[in-house]
């Protein structure tokens, strides 16, 4: 008769197929990102997006609008920040800091934050908080689609028609994210010292991105949607800024290009259809895509940078703020 087997021989059989697992895996997801990408079309025709009919024209409502904002004004800068319902600490944290500055030099900034609705519609104290924070800070603008990741196309598209229906005399455009941290001082300034162009966008530029059909799902997006190897030209929506009268320009597109569900290509895509070249900035200090830690000389220079959380918004704000008179 057999005796048991040992318990090492057991381990080791288990370590050899997680190993042979693991291995399979990794050779499997190699190949797909690697090689199932000679299926998409190598020359990206951006034509293909185009409808000449406006059968695109998205038809959500607002449930909270703000539709006086730009009433008796013309401001120099729409800052729309992509928030979703339950980030309520990081709206917070943008309007007491980067966000309560509502002139500089002379310059009216507006900032407002774009939501869909909660997904949890049976989460009514939720809804009922979003309500209460439109009520109480007149800066929420909302329509009645789902918030969701897919849907962050349909959130861009909701903020352009907002410009273009609200505030069409905007100057300049800046859309953004609730995880951003912004220098608005840098912005007006940049801003100011440009040579006035109706076809002026930039931020973080992102040229000959590939097309990504892996398994990470924010970022992945399938042949169907988007049959093409490279996008166009774009910049990330960590926070592209445009000229206002671009930006009713791109509205009037959108209608006629069928929405994919990563919303800065998008925007691309509508840019390339127009004819419009990126302004890609000769300063590359001025847009971080990913965090970086705070450094007064870094932070007192850059524009834009992405990934923070609202306590290090405030926290690097006030750094910021307290220590001017570090020199660099």
């Amino acid at each position: 008769s057999f005796g048991p087997v040992p318990l090492s021989v057991m381990y080791m059989r288990t370590l050899s197929w997680i190993f042979l697992f693991l291995l399979v895996f990794s050779v499997t997801t190699v190949w797909y990102i690697t090689f199932s990408s000679n299926s998409a079309i190598e020359h990206t025709n951006i034509m293909y997006f185009y409808e000449h009919e406006p059968i695109h024209r998205q038809r959500y409502l607002f449930t909270l609008r703000e539709h006086l904002k730009c009433k008796d004004t013309n401001p120099f800068l729409v800052i729309l920040v992509s928030s979703r319902p339950k980030d309520v600490e990081s709206r917070k944290a943008i309007r007491i800091t980067w966000g309560s500055q509502k002139f500089w030099w002379g310059h009216q900034i507006l900032t407002l934050f774009l939501l869909g609705q909660d997904t949890q519609r049976e989460d009514n104290a939720a809804a009922l908080s979003v309500e209460d924070e439109s009520i109480l800070y007149g800066d929420i603008i909302r329509q009645d689609f789902m918030d969701t990741y897919d849907n962050l196309t349909l959130k861009t598209i909701m903020g352009f028609r907002w410009v273009t229906e609200f505030c069409p005399n905007t100057r300049f455009l800046m859309k953004t994210d609730d995880d951003v941290f912004i220098n608005i001082a840098n912005l007006v300034k940049f801003l100011l010292k440009l040579n006035s162009s109706e076809n002026f966008f930039t931020g973080y530029p992102l040229i000959d991105s590939f097309a990504y059909r892996g398994f990470y799902h924010k970022t992945s997006i399938s042949y169907d949607e988007y049959p093409f190897k490279l996008y166009p030209p774009y910049c990330s929506g960590m926070g592209y800024i445009l000229d206002g009268k671009l930006a009713l320009r791109i509205y009037e597109l959108m209608s006629h290009v069928k929405p994919i569900k990563i919303e800065d290509v998008y925007v691309g895509i509508c840019l390339n259809i127009l004819k419009v070249n990126i302004s890609i900035p000769e300063d590359k200090q001025l847009f971080f895509l990913y965090k970086i830690n705070f450094d007064i000389c870094k932070y007192r220079h850059l524009i834009a940078v992405h990934g923070l959380t609202s306590s290090e918004i405030i926290a690097f704000w006030q750094e910021l703020s307290s220590n001017t008179s570090v020199s660099c």
